[in-house]
């Protein structure tokens, strides 16, 4: 797959590759990526458990990294790819951000943003589900898989 030809899964791959370094480091793996103008600005993976800091979502690493590297707190020209759907947290510091658009991989149907309604992102926000869909879900459902043999 290359950028050209489908960027969107160009880009969720990425994403994926950041949530495998989540479930590298045994924590919940979600991977976002940051793209505007076709450069990628931030990227981040949850590391909640490493920095021990419940705020440590792959969204929110990535949106710090966007902003600091635009130099900007607002990413309207930005595209966030997130391989699960955000949380009620997250989403709502998508909407802050003023995130142009936002693609995610796989619903997350027990905290899920979408759980909530639809008008927790920003008005101007665009977003999709189901990018590279099935390999998304099933990194996570892979890890809690794992985290319930391990009991």
């Amino acid at each position: 797959m290359s950028l050209l030809t489908n960027p969107d899964e160009y880009y969720m791959k990425m994403a994926l590759n950041e949530a495998q370094n989540a479930f590298d480091e045994d924590e919940v793996p979600i991977g976002a990526i940051i793209v505007a103008k076709g450069k990628i600005i931030g990227k981040g993976y949850n590391q909640v458990e490493k920095l021990n800091d419940v705020t440590a979502h792959a969204e929110m690493l990535a949106i710090t990294a966007g902003a600091n590297y635009m130099g900007t707190k607002f990413l309207e020209e930005a595209t966030l790819y997130v391989t699960i759907e955000p949380c009620l947290m997250c989403a709502t510091a998508i909407k802050w951000a003023r995130i142009g658009r936002l693609v995610i991989g796989a619903k997350e149907p027990k905290v899920g943003f979408s759980l909530y309604g639809d008008n927790i992102l920003h008005p101007k926000t665009e977003y999709s589900f189901g990018v590279l869909e099935k390999e998304c879900g099933q990194l996570l459902t892979t890890f809690f898989r794992q985290k319930r043999l391990e009991k």
